[in-house]
């Protein structure tokens, strides 16, 4: 077992034993833990771009932007050389870097957001710090798969999942100059992934509690977490929206935005790393439910 791998065992062992092995808290308790260790990345970062913006005086000769590049690269090390991401893990957050850079060069050129301040790492007004910006999404959606042990069914047929990725990516720059179809998107997300359920569980044991919540519901509280960093970015002056003064919340059309770019995230690694199917007993009890799910619960578990 991998030194960091066996690690989090430990840790979640260790919160088992303090929380209880049984109880609905420990579980909740668990969730909240486990979340948290898998967005360690986007936390951490997150903590360097409000530290810096507090700390930061504009005389320095090292640049906030340079020294926020500096601090993630040094984070990425750090995550590869104690293997807080595996090798597989590490090819999605490239793939994710280099997609979310090549958006901020697009989308700054054409005036949708600006970065303000100075900076040696920038290239085409984007400092590249921005990059692990998106590669903490990529890094997220990566880490909390293997930490939580999800599994996916029903899955789309993959041509059709990148096919939707692909759509979604290609607006997000094809707006400035076509009408845009994001409302035909959120319609196919929920066309493709309306019935696919996440499955996971807290712990890895024979008689862990399955919990499973719909994938389009996991994407929007995902989506709704991405839009309070935002407005922790922009609070900041780290970045700023076309026409937004610093202390202006985002839009919550930008809620909108990262919704539909968490599909294409989540479809980035499963090319790279295609997620495991439901485990026999998930199928066999979503068929023998088939016809006694509730309709009110969107947070259920199978025990």
């Amino acid at each position: 077992m991998p030194p960091i791998t066996d690690l989090e065992h430990r840790l979640g062992r260790a919160a088992q034993v303090r929380l209880g092995p049984h109880a609905l808290g420990a579980d909740l308790a668990l969730f909240v833990l486990k979340q948290g260790w898998a967005c360690l990345f986007g936390g951490l970062l997150l903590a360097g771009i409000l530290a810096s913006s507090s700390l930061w005086q504009a005389d320095w000769s090292l640049a906030r932007y340079d020294a926020l590049f500096l601090y993630a690269l040094a984070l990425q090390a750090i995550f590869l050389a104690t293997g807080l991401e595996t090798r597989d893990e590490a090819r999605v957050i490239l793939a994710f870097h280099l997609t979310g850079t090549a958006m901020e060069w697009f989308k700054v050129s054409a005036g949708s957001w600006a970065y303000p301040e100075p900076g040696l790492f920038k290239l085409y007004d984007v400092p590249l710090f921005s990059g692990f910006m998106y590669a903490s999404v990529g890094s997220y959606i990566a880490r909390v798969i293997r930490i939580f042990d999800m599994r996916f069914a029903p899955m789309p047929p993959r041509l059709a999942a990148l096919a939707l990725a692909v759509a979604i990516y290609v607006n997000f720059f094809a707006h400035h100059f076509l009408p845009d179809i994001r409302l035909m998107l959120f319609a196919a997300t929920l066309l493709l992934y309306g019935r696919c359920r996440i499955h996971f569980r807290m712990r890895r044991s024979a008689h862990a509690r399955w919990w499973w919540m719909p994938l389009p519901l996991a994407a929007l509280l995902s989506a709704g977490a991405l839009w309070l960093a935002e407005n922790i970015g922009t609070l900041t002056g780290t970045w700023l929206y076309a026409g937004q003064r610093a202390h202006d919340p985002v839009s919550f059309a930008k809620l909108g935005s990262w919704y539909l770019l968490l599909y294409v995230a989540f479809t980035t690694v499963t090319l790279v790393s295609r997620p495991e199917a439901s485990p026999p007993q998930l199928r066999h009890n979503d068929h023998q439910r088939h016809h006694h799910d509730q309709p009110e619960s969107h947070l259920r578990h199978d025990g």
